[in-house]
C-alpha cells in the first residue's frame, strides 16, 4: 500500500527537503507540498492524503494546531503529524488536543520521521522522545500541572492581554479568568501575573 502524504510548511527549503526525504521511501508518495494552512485544508479535501505533515508556525502565526483540528473534523480525515521546532508544553498539549497523531521536532532523524509517517498512516501515534518525556512528566505531575485551560490563560497573559481580553478570547466570564489565575499562582509558586509568566516560561510550559 502506498501512503499518500501532504506537506504543509511555510519554508520552501523545508518543503523541498521533506519531499526529497520522503521520496526515498518506496511506500510513501508526496501528493502536495503547500505553504499555508488554507492550502493545506483545501488540498486535503481535494487530494485525500493518508497523512498530513503539519508545521505549527506559518508566517509568524501559530496556525498549525487550528488547521489540524479543521482537518481532523473532515469526513475520513487523514492522520496529522506535527513537525515543528517548538517543544513548549502548551504547544504540545494544544496539538494533541486538536487531534494530531504525533508531534515531532525538526531535528528528528530521517529514518525516525519516515517511521512516524508509516505509523501514523496505520493509526498509531508518534512522539519525539523529548515530547514523550515531557508528556510523561505531565501525567506523573498531574496534580500540580496546569490544565489545558490554565495553559491557555497564562499564555494569553504572557501575550499582554488583560483579564477582560482573555475572557472575550476564551468566551469566559472575567470572574472565571480570575478564578483560573487564582489556581495558577499557587501551582507555579508565584503571587503575580508577571511572576506566573516568568515561571511558566522557565518550566517550558509556554513559549
Amino acid at each position: 500500500m502506498t501512503i499518500r502524504v501532504l506537506i504543509a510548511d511555510d519554508h520552501p527549503i523545508m518543503r523541498t527537503g521533506l519531499l526529497a526525504l520522503l521520496d526515498t521511501e518506496s511506500s510513501v508518495t508526496v501528493v502536495a507540498a503547500v505553504g499555508t494552512t488554507a492550502e493545506a485544508l483545501a488540498e486535503t479535501v481535494r487530494l485525500r492524503p493518508d497523512v498530513v505533515l503539519m508545521d505549527l508556525q506559518f508566517q509568524g502565526q501559530f496556525e498549525g494546531a487550528a488547521a489540524t483540528q479543521r482537518i481532523r473534523a473532515l469526513e475520513n480525515a487523514p492522520a496529522v503529524l506535527i513537525l515543528t521546532n517548538y517543544d513548549a508544553e502548551s504547544d504540545i498539549v494544544t496539538a494533541i488536543e486538536s487531534g494530531a497523531a504525533g508531534y515531532l521536532l525538526k531535528d528528528t532523524p530521517p529514518d525516525d520521521l519516515i517511521a512516524a509517517v508509516i505509523a501514523a498512516a496505520s493509526g498509531q501515534s508518534a512522539l519525539a522522545p523529548a515530547v514523550a518525556t515531557r508528556l510523561l512528566a505531565r501525567v506523573r505531575e498531574a496534580q500540580s500541572a496546569l490544565s489545558v485551560r490554565e495553559l491557555e490563560v497564562v499564555s494569553l497573559v504572557a501575550d499582554g492581554h488583560s483579564n477582560g481580553d482573555i475572557a472575550r478570547l476564551l468566551h469566559l466570564s472575567e470572574t472565571t479568568v480570575k478564578s483560573h489565575l487564582a489556581h495558577i499562582f499557587p501551582k507555579l509558586g508565584v503571587s503575580s501575573r508577571t511572576a506566573a509568566v516568568a515561571a511558566a516560561r522557565q518550566a517550558g510550559l509556554i513559549r
